[in-house]
């Protein structure tokens, strides 16, 4: 019988990422075992339009099975574009500046691994949705971090005059920010704008939440704004827009220049995305305005609802502009202990999960601050307020 020195849990040839199991991950399996509510992940628990299914559903019975292209079936780049147009007055050549991803973390991939060359740095905002780090660091980029804190996750010319340098390849934005529910201003915008012309870098703008922005706020792409055309790809997500995330369909637009290294990456990734999904999401993207004004306001209402039931239990509820999400800081609570603690307690002892947003940070993360999703069903929202009211009256 063989045996082998090699020390036990090694494999031949594995490179190794040190990667942690996803916050995710760790509360959603806490909160089976508690049997609570779980307003820790992203995700809506309604089925989606249902217009938007049966186009899914009768492109799968009628339509072609087989391989698409792989940049996206001509119809949703088209789709794309014209979105672009419609509500950004954005002019994009469907052919050559738009292309179709299994879902915006392929999107991010596939811009990241085409655009980092090792040794590139790449300017990371903290709190940060948890793929772009491990991302950047799989293709060989050296982060440099922005630290956003709390009620208004701002930043300044001296966050960016220490993050930026010659060797800044490129900035991620989020915005709307997830987990942070903030919607950037168009100060803010140009700010970014100029330090990215400064230092001749490229933007990967991650704007899932595009269409769930709040009270009266407008989404404005970094892309919209001077100089920035030929050096922003936008990532958009049909998951996000039309409640059903587990379709994974996203899209990138971007510059010809920017878009063909993006497109090499992909191809060796997922390759392409299921056409009847395609086809249901162009289908999706042409729907009126009220459908997209619907979606905001009702997504509007639940985090109202949420953040009057968090208000009564006692936790300082943040500002949410946009995204699934509301932030609270639990030191009202007079909790003795940080984040990570009070998320474990929440699931175990009233039977509602959330987030730690310190699990968003690198360095300098806030120790205070929790995640709540709302896009859920009323009654699961009325459900998780009442356990928190009879935790927290004891």
């Amino acid at each position: 019988m063989q045996t082998s020195d090699k020390p036990t849990g090694t494999y031949p040839g594995r490179r190794e990422l040190d990667l942690p199991v996803t916050i995710f991950e760790v509360m959603s399996r806490l909160s089976e075992e508690h049997g609570a509510i779980n307003l820790g992940q992203g995700f809506p628990d309604d089925r989606g339009p249902a217009d938007v299914l049966e186009a899914a559903a009768a492109a799968l019975l009628e339509g072609w099975n087989q391989y698409p292209s792989m940049m996206g079936t001509p119809e949703l780049r088209r789709a794309v574009a014209e979105h672009g147009r419609r509500f950004y007055g954005l002019d994009l050549d469907w052919k050559t500046e738009t292309m179709v991803t299994s879902g915006a973390t392929e999107a991010l991939t596939a811009c990241l691994l085409g655009l980092i060359e090792p040794g590139d740095e790449v300017v990371l905002f903290q709190p940060m949705y948890d793929s772009y780090l491990p991302i950047v660091r799989l293709a060989g980029g050296v982060p440099r971090f922005v630290t956003l804190t709390g009620p208004d996750w701002s930043f300044s010319r001296a966050d960016l005059e220490a993050a930026f340098s010659a060797k800044t390849k490129l900035v991620v934005i989020n915005d709307p920010l997830n987990p942070a529910a903030k919607v950037y201003t168009r100060a803010e915008l140009e700010l970014l704008a100029e330090f990215v012309l400064r230092f001749d870098a490229y933007a990967v703008c991650d704007e899932v939440y595009e269409h769930i922005v709040f009270d009266g706020r407008a989404h404005i792409p970094l892309m919209t704004l001077p100089g920035m055309r030929e050096r922003c790809l936008k990532i958009g997500s049909a998951g996000k827009t039309f409640s059903l995330t587990g379709w994974k369909v996203g899209y990138v637009s971007a510059a010809p220049h920017l878009l063909q290294p993006v497109a090499k990456a992909h191809q060796f990734l997922t390759f392409t995305t299921p056409p009847n999904l395609q086809t249901a999401v162009a289908y999706g993207l042409g729907k009126d305005d009220a459908y997209f004004a619907g979606l905001a306001a009702t997504l509007g209402a639940k985090r109202d609802r949420l953040s009057a039931g968090l208000a009564a239990a006692g936790l300082e509820v943040l500002p949410s502009a946009g995204t699934y999400f509301v932030t609270a800081d639990i030191r009202a609570t007079g909790f003795d202990g940080d984040d990570r603690a009070f998320c474990r307690w929440l699931t175990a002892e009233a039977g509602v999960a959330a987030i730690p947003v310190s699990a968003f940070y690198v360095e300098n993360a806030p120790a205070t601050v929790i995640r709540f999703c709302f896009s859920k069903s009323d009654a699961v929202l009325d459900e998780a307020v009442a356990r928190l009211a009879r935790r927290f009256r004891r």
